[in-house]
């Protein structure tokens, strides 16, 4: 199945929350510290938890890459546990050239079959065409960003007049062919992704920031079902996988995993 077909399935269900498997291992229930990979049996824990309800997983790389081989233990094999039919992303914001970034590409699409990637555009087009060669998977790209320092440059003025994260989503929709690609844009900037909706046009929209960083939920999602548009994904992850750190954790997440898509869809 092409990753958008898997990210399409899961919204006419009514799923529209992407769990962040953000699993930094120093915020790991204590009772979970015993175990040889402590990070994968959070991860275990947390997917059968959230599996009849998630439209899809984001594994954010850092939290494994900081781990060594034990964290790429975990990663790999936490990819095994999500259902073959949910979009599973890759948050490793690559963004390189030449054979660096097919190599990258390889990695993430061809040796651990990753179905979705998140990628930074600052070198430009040449760092995104070996993504978007894999035309069954789906690449997000950043547009406008949910940190605080998203200012220093996604939002400086060009010559044009433009901000800079304007330009990158009307080169993403140019480079669209395959349709195959998607911008992040960040739900912290609620007043911006309302300005600039129109620009977004049929590019699905990853959306991080709600729950910890402060943005929210309600609010974003009314503004995309009012406008007909139905491929969108809510990123939530430390206020999710994070909601409750007894030895029944699971059991909390469930629950506000349920509770934030009955906020998308009410």
């Amino acid at each position: 199945m092409k990753a958008i077909e898997k990210l399409l399935l899961a919204v006419e269900n009514g799923k529209h929350i992407c769990v962040g498997l953000d699993s930094d291992s120093d915020r790991l229930p204590k009772h979970l510290l015993t175990n040889d990979n402590p990070v994968f049996e959070f991860n275990k824990k947390i997917i059968e938890a959230t599996r009849d309800y998630a439209a899809a997983y984001k594994i954010n790389f850092a939290f494994y890459e900081a781990l060594g081989i034990k964290g790429l233990e975990a990663l790999i094999k936490t990819l095994k546990l999500i259902p073959s039919e949910t979009l599973v992303i890759a948050d490793a914001k690559r963004g390189d050239i030449g054979n660096t970034s097919k190599k990258y590409a390889q990695s993430i699409f061809g040796h651990l079959k990753f179905d979705s990637v998140t990628l930074h555009p600052y070198m430009g087009f040449d760092s995104i065409e070996p993504f978007k060669a894999y035309k069954a998977k789906l690449t997000f790209i950043l547009g406008l960003t949910s940190n605080p320092s998203a200012k220093d440059f996604e939002l400086q003025k060009l010559q044009n007049g433009n901000f800079l994260f304007q330009e990158v989503i009307k080169k993403v929709n140019d480079w669209n062919e395959f349709k195959n690609l998607g911008i992040v844009f960040g739900a912290t900037k609620f007043k911006s992704l309302r300005e600039n909706f129109g620009l977004i046009k049929n590019l699905p929209v990853l959306l991080p920031g709600v729950g910890a960083q402060g943005g929210g939920l309600k609010e974003v999602a009314d503004l995309f079902l009012k406008n007909k548009k139905s491929d969108f994904l809510v990123n939530v992850s430390r206020s999710l996988i994070f909601a409750d750190n007894s030895p029944n954790f699971q059991q909390r997440v469930r629950e506000k995993i349920i509770e934030l898509n009955e906020q998308v869809c009410s």
